[in-house]
């Protein structure tokens, strides 16, 4: 066995050990290494030697040998212009001008749309001075690509350099043919223009600005304009203008042209022809893009215009922004209110009738109130502005007219429209026509609004007879209005007829539901002690308390008592403080039984001896703070709560824990002069005097 596993076992090299692992002193990064690899520049190979060629038998077997290498360069890949390129260019470096001239048409047999050959080739000929050839050259090229605009530039330009103006303008001419981009006719001005060729410049100008796809361009325009205005041809330059201003018209108006003819014409002086350029063109641009002609005619009123012209100038901006914003939502009524205020300010009568028309046409697409309130006072404007400012009467009488045929009457109605309509037509005189409006309006949409404006209305004609008529009307339509009632017995009262001011109040009383009972109770409680029939108020204040025990009522009743001069005034306000007190001892509202004690005890403060006075202390109650329970809306434990309450004495309930309670202070004053055994001692005879009771 031992054998076996001894045969078995293979032999494990040793792996050397660092003794050391300290680091090294000098540490050697990669950075190192290759930087110090490159300073060595061990992997450059050095130059090959110089060759001296010393006599024409070396030199034409380096020429073969170059030759025969560019040779089958060319023949391993024919399409690889640019060997072709460095052949010939090395036979033009040994004056070899017709070896490389041969080179280069081999080439263009191989691709003849290649443009640095042919630029190359004709570089080639004019370094050689071969005018005739390059000639040649470029007529070739631009022959077989007319749409390589670098052909055209460079031709004309070795024609313009050698002098011949005419063979430079016929290569221009054929170029301008094939209608190019727009240098190419600027070039064409500028080489007229160096040998003062206006006329033909102006000619070249008047086929340029015509070409289908250059013609809509505004700035070419302006360029031969300017080319007019440059040379001193004033009229030329605005017929110019003008021809451009007819050519665009209305569908691809574009501002700039007119920045541009209204300052040419601001140059020349002529200030109303700018005037009346930059109006038309607002007229006619869109808002949104006539900024800069906005700024422009701005800038030039400021230089030149008058008070009058620049705030024409922001009305009519201002003008176009509103223009856009109801244009953009036709019921923004806040935009056509602003609108309508611009133009009332500075329009004449049938432009701003225009623009009010325009926009009561915006009717609200949904029958609710809420969104026919804005629009409402675009035809209360519309009204007023007819009345007060054009003082069209009849115009004005058709306005409301409409307004109310329009209104959904059935559904919501607006009182402010029948009462302006009213009170417009009694204005006029007109009383029996404001009459009918408003018994139009009560008899097809009756509202507290409309019937109250109408009895203002007659009050203020003195009609009494038919403010009874119409009051009488109003409390048959809301009976439980207070303020109504309360209305007709002031009306009443005026008049002097007490008696039927008394029975107005009575009625009203006895209505079986009124929206605020206790206005209307004070009101009558006032009204007889204003008539001073004292016996009435306190029937009343006695028929009150019957209904309602309320606190206020029993603190008021007192403070009438008081405010009768008699012998016995003090005497029955106490006993109707006395009787409050013990009618609201089974009151829950413990703050309110506290609020007549307090009064009470003001009132003895004043009045009282100082029996009563300690009287009524003694029936004030004691605060305490208390804890209860929460509980959450789904049933569970919310936590504890403090409160205040009030545990009044005369309460035979609260007796014991008010005995506890004084006990428990008479004990906190004693523990700070007495021990603890006289702690337990107190405490021992409060539990047994309670025990007793």
């Amino acid at each position: 066995i031992m054998a076996s596993t001894a045969a078995g076992k293979q032999r494990i090299p040793k792996v050397a050990k660092v003794k050391n692992k300290a680091p090294a002193e000098v540490q050697i990064t990669a950075e190192q290494l290759l930087r110090e690899a490159k300073e060595r520049e061990l992997e450059l190979l050095p130059p090959p030697p110089k060759q001296k060629i010393t006599d024409k038998e070396e030199l034409n077997d380096y020429k073969l040998r170059k030759r025969k290498g560019f040779e089958d360069n060319i023949r391993k890949n024919r399409t690889v212009i640019s060997n072709w390129i460095k052949y010939a260019q090395w036979e033009e470096s040994l004056q070899e001008v017709q070896r490389a001239r041969s080179i280069y048409e081999r080439a263009l047999d191989v691709d003849h749309r290649n443009v640095t050959l042919w630029l190359k080739y004709a570089e080639m000929e004019m370094k050689s001075r071969q005018v005739n050839h390059a000639r040649n050259i470029w007529d070739r090229a631009i022959t077989i690509l007319p749409r390589v605009n670098q052909f055209w530039y460079k031709y004309t330009y070795m024609e313009e350099m050698l002098g011949n103006v005419a063979g430079c303008r016929q290569a221009f001419e054929r170029w301008m043919e094939w209608e190019p981009e727009e240098q190419a006719w600027h070039s064409y001005i500028n080489f007229e223009l160096r040998y003062k060729e206006v006329d033909k410049a102006r000619s070249i100008y008047e086929r340029y600005i015509l070409l289908d796809g250059l013609s809509l361009c505004v700035k070419n325009w302006i360029k031969y304009a300017r080319f007019e205005e440059k040379h001193g041809y004033i009229a030329h330059s605005r017929k110019v203008y003008e021809r451009a201003v007819e050519f665009f018209g209305e569908e691809y108006v574009d501002e700039n042209l007119f920045v541009a003819f209204a300052r040419f014409e601001e140059t020349q002086k002529e200030f109303e022809r700018v005037r009346v350029i930059y109006k038309y063109a607002l007229d006619r641009i869109p808002k949104h893009q006539a900024q800069e002609l906005f700024k422009n005619y701005t800038m030039f009123e400021k230089k030149f215009g008058d008070r009058r012209g620049i705030e024409d100038v922001i009305v009519s901006k201002r003008r176009f922004q509103y223009e856009e914003e109801v244009k953009a939502n036709p019921h923004n009524y806040d935009a056509w209110f602003d609108y309508l205020r611009l133009v009332e300010s500075d329009a004449d009568p049938e432009t701003v009738r225009e623009v009010y028309e325009r926009a009561i046409a915006n009717i609200p697409p949904i029958q609710e109130k809420r969104h026919w309130r804005r629009y409402i006072y675009l035809w209360i404007n519309y009204a007023l502005y007819e009345e007060l400012e054009v003082k069209d009467t009849e115009r004005t009488r058709q306005v409301y007219q409409a307004c109310l045929d329009l209104i959904p009457h059935k559904k919501f109605t607006f009182a402010k429209i029948w009462l302006l309509c009213a009170q417009f037509e009694i204005r006029q005189k007109n009383l029996q026509g404001a009459r009918k409006i408003m018994g139009t309006a009560i008899g097809k949409c009756p509202k507290n609004k409309l019937l109250k404006g109408y009895i203002e209305l007659e009050l203020q004609l003195r009609e009494f007879d038919r403010c009874r008529k119409l009051y009488e009307k109003y409390l048959e339509f809301t009976p439980e209005n207070c303020t109504t009632w309360i209305k007709f017995a002031e009306l009443e009262t005026i008049l002097g007829d007490i008696e039927r001011a008394r029975a107005i109040f009575e009625l009203a009383i006895g209505q079986p539901r009124l929206d605020m009972p206790e206005v209307l109770w004070k009101s009558y409680i006032d009204f007889e002690i204003e008539q001073e029939e004292f016996g009435n108020t306190r029937n009343l204040y006695k028929r009150l308390l019957q209904r309602t025990q309320h606190v206020k009522v029993w603190i008021s009743y007192a403070k009438f008592e008081l405010s009768i001069d008699g012998p016995e005034r003090l005497q029955k306000c106490r006993q109707i403080y006395e009787e409050a007190n013990k009618g609201m001892r089974s009151c829950e509202e413990k703050e309110e039984r506290l609020m007549l004690l307090e009064s009470w005890r003001d009132f003895e403060r004043e009045f009282g001896s100082d029996a009563t006075r300690e009287r009524v202390r003694k029936l004030l109650p004691e605060k305490v703070k208390k804890r209860r329970k929460l509980t959450a809306e789904d049933g569970s434990d919310a936590g504890w709560e403090e409160y205040y309450d009030y545990i009044f004495p005369e309460d035979a309930a609260n007796q014991p824990n008010l005995k506890l309670l004084a006990m428990a202070k008479m004990w906190k004053r004693q523990q700070v002069q007495e021990d603890s055994p006289s702690f337990c001692s107190c405490l021992s005879s409060t539990v047994i005097s309670l025990c007793g009771e």
